[in-house]
Formats: C-alpha cells, structure tokens, sequence
C-alpha cells in the first residue's frame, strides 16, 4: 500500500489532455469570477495522479470543504473495505449486529437495504445532542420506527441509514467511524478527510459556508438541512456521511485509491459500485425524491443509462460517486480512469441550488469533467 501524492504532476504526465482540462477549468472559474459562488475547488486524477488542483476565490488551497452528501462515496469505500475483508457481508441482518436496533418490525432489516436506501426508516430521527452520546444513539435506534415494508421502496435516508453505518463498523472493527476514517483510510493515504473536526479547529481549518443569495443581513437561512450539518456544533459531533470535511484533491485521490492503493480487493470495488437497484427515488425534490431513475450502488450512485443531473452524461456508464448540496459532485469513471471533485462553500439560503442557473453548473461542469480524455 502507499500514498497518495497530493503533488500535481499536469494533465501530460496524468494522462489528461491538456485542452480539455483547460476548457474544464476556465468554466470552473467562471463561477466565481463571473458568478455567485464564494469559491470553489477542483480536482482531476489519474492513474493515481493529479493532473490538475485549483482553488479559486475567498479560500485557500489548504482549507477543506465540507462535503455534505460527496461525503457518501467515502462512507461507501469505508464499507466496500470491511466487505472485501471479510468483516461484513450485505446479507446480514442490521440487528444480528446491533440489537438495539431490532425493535418495531426493523428486525428484518439487512445491510443491503441500509446501503441502497431501501430500509424504511428514511426519516428516522436523531437530534443534537442525542447525536453525541453512543448510549443515546443506541437508544434512538430502538425507538425508530418503520415508515414502509424494508425492501419496498427505494428513499434517501439523508442521516439515518449514515448513523447505522456508523455503528456497524464501530461493531466490527472496534472503531468508532472517525477513528476508522483517520487511522485506516485517511493517514495510509496521505489525505485530509476528517469527520468529528473540534469547534476549535474549525475556522482555522474549514471553507465556511457563505449564503450567496442574502439580500439584507436581517434574513436568515433555512436551520434544516445543508445549514443544519454546517453549524459548528454539528460538524463537530460527526455524523458519516454529511459533516465529513476534505479538499477535492482529497476526494479524487480517494476515488483513486479505490483501483490503485492495494487497500481494496477489486472484488469488492466491483461489487460495491455496481448497480444493485434502480428507481426514482420517492419524496420530496427537497429530500432527494426525483422523477429520474437513480442507478444505487452500495451507499453511492452509478451513471448507468440515466445519470440525472449529478452524474456525467459524458462519461462511461459504470462512471460512479455521490453528488452533494450544494451543487457539489465526485466520481470517477473506471473505464477511463478520471477522477473528479468540484466543492464550494456558496450556499443559497434553501441550501440546495435548485435554480436552473445552479442545474446548468452542475451538468455543465460534470460533462466536461466526464471528457478529458481524446
């Protein structure tokens, strides 16, 4: 196993070309200097190389972004590993693991259904600061209960079935998630990627959050959902898959590392970013529900013939990874090797961009991103 170098070698010497990374890149910056994000960063990799890393705007290239739902292509690696080892198998049922868990008809509950968002528990509750205290969670878990049949829908569960992950890996390996993301994913690498980051780190350390959109300083931002896992004190009680921090180099290389570190079997890389369920997703658009068929790999999306707006149209369709608020995306296409991360700290006051301008970002940039190789 060895590390990722955070070095940038050029598109040439990464096997990128060079004509291509450039359009990209002019069409990144546009955003900032013609546009209304903040800043933002990108990252492009290949064959374990990054060929380009920018950061553009009201940031650094050392500060690290916070990734909201970018942050599951992580989650999903972190299982993929324990899958390959042998540490967890998707067959088996959340309680045999975690009995608290098996109350209100969840027994039946397997990982699988967990990974691919098919639980029935899309909603399930766990508040601050609840979230803090592992004997809470554990006592939440037993009082979730079912909003469908397990199995018989296909919902974003935004922070439960990341909770249950949690506790899954701590049940296995003997970490807790953020121990596990930093000794045996995060320093092996060479990265940044950092869950639970103390309040006092934070602003020394983080992109903060900036509302884009604010007219007058007396309006405010909507407290659920992007806003809510930004405060600081939520950041720092680390839930998995939201309140992850990193820089895009930091989430390329990740994608990278998957094929070339040695950290995972590519039996389970397979396994885990194959295309196990497609459906639209059910829901409010504001939660995730859409009208467009989502391909569901285990705790990530795959393009496959519908990749939607967070997905390159122009890349291969095993292409995968998670797109996040607020217009924020990382994949990797394996069949060319390209690896990409585009994160901002510009957030509208809704927290998600859902504006026609912010739809346009995201397909624009994801396509060219998804065509960088001749």
């Amino acid at each position: 196993m060895s590390k990722m170098s955070t070095q940038v070698v050029g598109p040439e010497a990464a096997g990128v070309d060079p004509a291509r990374l450039d359009v990209l890149l002019r069409r990144v910056r546009l955003e900032v200097e013609h546009g209304p994000l903040s800043s933002v960063q990108v990252a492009v990799a290949r064959h374990g190389k990054l060929a380009a890393f920018e950061t553009i705007g009201d940031s650094k290239p050392d500060l690290r972004y916070i990734l909201q739902s970018v942050g599951r292509g992580v989650v999903a690696g972190i299982v993929w590993k324990l899958i390959g080892e042998g540490v967890l198998d998707t067959s088996e049922r959340v309680a045999d693991i975690i009995p608290e868990f098996g109350t209100n008809g969840k027994e039946v509950v397997t990982v699988h259904q967990v990974l691919t968002h098919t639980a029935g528990f899309p909603f399930a509750p766990l508040g601050y600061p609840k979230m803090l205290d592992r004997s809470q969670r554990l006592e939440a878990f037993g009082r979730w209960k079912l909003s469908y049949e397990p199995g018989a829908q296909f919902q974003y569960h935004l922070t439960s079935a990341a909770w249950i992950i949690g506790e899954l890996v701590e049940r296995r390996t003997g970490l807790d998630f953020s121990q596990y993301l930093r000794q045996e994913i995060a320093e092996p690498l060479g990265l940044t990627l950092e869950t639970k980051v103390p309040e006092a780190r934070q602003q020394e350390t983080i992109s903060w959050p900036v509302a884009i959109d604010r007219t007058s300083d007396d309006q405010e931002v909507d407290p659920w959902g992007p806003w809510y896992l930004a405060k600081a004190d939520i950041l720092a009680a680390g839930e998995p898959s939201h309140s992850m921090v990193g820089t895009a180099a930091d989430v390329a290389l990740f994608y990278q590392a998957l094929f070339t570190s040695g950290l995972w079997t590519p039996e389970a890389v397979a396994e885990g970013s194959r295309t196990h369920n497609s459906a639209a997703a059910a829901g409010e658009k504001l939660y995730g529900g859409s009208d467009i068929v989502t391909h569901m790999a285990l705790f990530c999306t795959v393009t496959g013939d519908s990749p939607g707006d967070w997905m390159p149209r122009t890349a291969s369709p095993t292409t995968f990874g998670s797109g996040g608020a607020p217009c924020q995306m990382g994949f990797i296409d394996p069949e060319s090797g390209v690896s990409f991360a585009f994160l901002t700290n510009g957030y509208p006051m809704s927290g998600y961009d859902y504006t026609p301008a912010g739809r346009n970002r995201l397909i624009t940039i994801g396509d060219l991103a998804g065509d960088l190789i001749r």
